[in-house]
C-alpha cells in the first residue's frame, strides 16, 4: 500500500496511512540496495510499504516513489553529501522575522533553494508587528523578490493568516523554512488554532532563536492541506546550478548577456557589462556580492563533487579488480 512519511528520526519513521500514523521502518533489500543517503525516505515522500495487521508492529518500506519536488542542501562538515530537507512541496514558504532577523541576502538563498526544488517560493515576513520600519522592509523585500509574493504576519497577533491559507488548498503541501527564531512553529499553532507545537521566546538583543523544532515532521491541516515544519537551519550550504543563481539574479543575467566575452567571471574583465551596471548604480553592490558568493560556492560544491565522485569510483574498481584476481588465483589451484 502507499503511505506518506510524516516523520523521520535516526532511521526510524512515522507514516500516515489510510488506518492512520504507523511506525515503519526500511527493508534490508531496500537498505543495501539503496546507495545515496538522499535516496532514503524523507518526510513528504510517498512510499511503497507492506503493512502489518498488528498496529504495534512496524511497517516495512520497500521502495520510494518517485518525486515531484525535493528541498536539498549539502550535509554539514565537510563532506558533499546531499540531505533532503522535504519532498513532494507545493508551496515553499521562505520565513523571515522582522525584529532583528531581517536579512535580505538569506532570503536570497532560500529563494535559490526553492526554485532548485521545483517548489513555488513565497516570502513570509513574519512579526510584522515588531517592525519600525514596516515599508522600507516591505520595498526592500519586493525589490529582491522579482514576482515572489511577499506575504506579512504576525503570528502572536493573528495577523496575515487569511494570505497564508490562500496558499494552502487542499490536497496541497506546504513547508516553512527559515532560521531559529523566525516563528515557524508560532505560525503552525496560529494556523491550527491551538498551542500544538512547542515554542521558545527569542534573544532580545540579536532575535536569536533556540531549537525548539529538533526534527522535521508533516502536519495536516484542517482544510485537507499539509505544512512541514523544518528545524532552523544554521548552515545553509546550496546545492544548485548555474541556471538557478541566474534565475534568481536575473536582471545581472540579462546584463551578463551583453558581456564582450561569453565566459566573463564578472570582476573586472574588459568590456564587462555587469561592472558598467555596478559602476552606474544601476546594480545594487550587495546584491552583486551576493550573486558571486553563490556563484562561488555552488562551483566549489560541483568540483568537490567530482572529486569524491572520482575517489569513490577508483575505489569500486580497485574492490572489482581485487575479487578477479581471487577469483582467478582460486580457480588456478589444485
Amino acid at each position: 500500500m502507499a503511505a506518506r512519511i510524516s516523520r523521520e528520526h535516526c532511521g526510524a519513521y512515522t507514516v500516515i496511512t489510510e488506518a492512520g500514523e504507523r511506525s515503519a521502518e526500511v527493508s534490508g533489500l531496500f537498505r543495501h540496495t539503496v546507495q545515496a543517503r538522499s535516496d532514503f525516505p524523507a518526510v513528504g515522500d510517498w512510499v511503497v510499504l507492506k503493512q502489518v495487521p498488528d498496529a504495534r508492529s512496524t511497517c516495512v518500506i520497500h521502495a520510494v516513489l518517485p518525486r515531484l519536488s525535493t528541498f536539498i542542501r549539502k550535509g554539514s562538515g565537510r563532506t558533499p553529501e546531499e540531505q533532503v530537507v522535504a519532498a513532494n512541496i507545493d508551496t515553499a514558504f521562505l520565513v523571515s522575522g522582522l525584529d532583528h532577523n531581517f536579512n535580505p541576502r538569506r532570503i536570497e538563498r532560500y529563494i535559490t533553494l526553492a526554485y532548485e526544488s521545483g517548489a513555488t517560493p513565497v516570502i513570509l515576513l513574519n512579526k510584522s508587528d515588531c517592525a519600525t520600519d514596516l515599508d522600507g522592509v516591505l520595498h526592500e523585500t519586493e525589490s529582491i523578490a522579482d514576482g515572489i509574493p511577499v506575504l506579512l504576519a504576525s503570528a502572536t497577533q493573528r495577523s496575515g493568516l487569511d494570505e497564508v491559507w490562500g496558499f494552502l488548498k487542499p490536497g496541497t503541501t506546504g513547508v516553512l523554512l527559515g532560521s531559529s527564531g523566525v516563528g515557524k512553529s508560532s505560525l503552525i499553532n496560529a494556523l491550527l488554532g491551538t498551542e500544538t507545537l512547542r515554542t521558545a521566546a527569542v534573544r532580545e538583543s540579536d532575535s536569536r532563536g533556540r531549537h525548539t523544532t529538533s526534527s522535521r515532521h508533516l502536519i495536516p491541516l484542517p482544510n485537507g492541506s499539509v505544512l512541514i515544519d523544518t528545524p532552523g537551519m544554521r548552515e545553509l550550504q546550496l546545492m544548485a546550478g548555474e541556471a538557478t543563481v541566474n534565475r534568481v539574479f536575473d536582471e545581472i543575467a540579462e546584463w551578463a548577456g551583453s558581456c564582450r566575452f561569453n565566459d566573463c567571471a564578472h570582476t573586472g574583465e574588459p568590456g564587462c557589462a555587469v561592472q558598467a551596471a555596478l559602476a552606474t548604480g544601476e546594480l545594487c553592490r550587495e546584491r552583486y556580492e551576493s550573486y558571486l558568493r553563490q556563484r562561488k560556492e555552488i562551483r566549489h560544491h560541483q568540483i568537490e563533487s567530482d572529486i569524491h565522485m572520482k575517489i569513490a569510483e577508483q575505489k569500486r574498481w580497485k574492490t572489482i579488480h581485487k575479487s578477479m584476481r581471487f577469483h582467478i588465483k582460486y580457480r588456478k589451484d589444485p
